[in-house]
């Protein structure tokens, strides 16, 4: 049966793949013929390779209250209740995703989230009513637009760890604390295909805190820090080897001690860029140089992400403002001095972000 009638299937294809990503739920609910085309992997990639990927930042957010002071002046505050904000930074436009039917109270406080081909993973965190750790799993699909719920994360209640994807279906989960506040150096992996999770050789050291990086094929874990040293950041990485199932340590990755890794992230071109000091910089070989002073007013950066040749920067003045702003930074623009620009963003989704991650749909 044709896809669109009238025209031959390959150029019913190259309309489908121009729809915009948010538009992908109601293409697929026409019919079983465009559900099932949409739903292959080969159309994300056809897509992919004709350039037409879009980013989609999406990031753990607090709601925003409007309050009114006794002077009759109005104001904007966080709330505690916390959902997922989905920003197009090519276009400026911000919408929320649909809640997790489970999640009525809102996100669990500190989860993680990450992006594995067209499926948005939320992970762990506490229950935001008992701060009981949870160990749950849900699977947002962009092209469905619908949730699912996925395998209970296994093993011990885990807190603060870091994951990340291959931005196919394999999500790392490494270090973090348990309900005892101690360190752990376990790891598991989630494919997001079959559902499954598997336990992987245990790091050398415990790393709570710590951030994952798929980096040059491989994931690294970075710093983090053991139950002795509370808050002292360690600049060193473990890089795991799927083909030879271990780990190998990375000394002085992060370059200087007591340096938080959450802003770490690999660029398009295969470098890692982070915040340090008051500047995004960038890891050139064995050595971190300046690239950029932060935003003009942003003193804590709470996620910073690369897609498509840009730097996407989330963060605030945490001296004046719980408020967050985002700034994008084009990293193919010439010259040395690189200039970052506001991306628009309403009054109702400047909420404090927990975390974040980006897909290309």
């Amino acid at each position: 049966m044709d896809l669109i009638p009238g025209l031959p299937n390959e150029i019913a294809i190259e309309c489908l793949i121009r729809l915009p990503v948010d538009q992908f739920s109601i293409a697929a609910s026409v019919c079983k013929n465009w559900n099932g085309e949409i739903a292959l992997p080969e159309f994300r990639q056809r897509r992919k390779f004709s350039g037409l990927t879009r980013p989609v930042l999406t990031i753990v957010q607090a709601m925003v209250a409007t309050v009114k002071n006794p002077q009759g002046d109005i104001t904007l505050s966080s709330t505690q209740v916390y959902r997922l904000s989905v920003c197009d930074p090519e276009n400026g436009s911000w919408y929320d995703l649909p809640p997790i039917p489970e999640l009525i109270d809102g996100l669990p406080r500190f989860c993680r989230i990450i992006g594995a081909g067209s499926d948005l993973v939320v992970i762990g965190g506490c229950d935001p009513v008992t701060w009981r750790v949870m160990d749950c799993v849900f699977v947002y699909n962009f092209i469905s637009g619908s949730w699912r719920r996925g395998a209970d994360m296994p093993g011990q209640p885990r807190l603060f760890f870091g994951c990340a994807s291959d931005s196919d279906r394999t999500i790392l989960v490494a270090g973090g604390h348990d309900d005892e506040k101690n360190a752990l150096k376990s790891v598991l992996s989630y494919d997001v295909v079959k559902d499954e999770w598997f336990t992987l050789p245990d790091m050398v050291m415990e790393r709570d805190e710590c951030k994952v990086v798929f980096h040059k094929g491989k994931f690294h874990v970075i710093g983090g820090y053991p139950t002795c040293a509370q808050g002292h950041f360690e600049k060193d990485a473990e890089v795991f080897d799927f083909p030879t199932w271990q780990w190998s340590l990375e000394d002085d990755f992060l370059g200087a001690v007591n340096t938080s890794p959450h802003t770490c992230t690999e660029g398009d071109d295969g470098r890692v860029y982070m915040c340090r000091d008051g500047d995004v910089a960038v890891k050139e070989h064995a050595t971190w140089q300046k690239l950029a002073r932060l935003p003009a007013g942003i003193t804590r950066v709470a996620y910073l992400t690369a897609c498509q040749g840009k730097l996407i920067l989330v963060g605030n003045n945490a001296q004046f403002d719980e408020l967050h702003s985002a700034y994008a930074l084009d990293l193919q623009s010439d010259g040395k001095l690189k200039i970052w620009s506001k991306v628009e963003t309403p009054n109702e989704y400047s909420g404090h972000v927990q975390s974040g991650c980006c897909l290309e749909i």
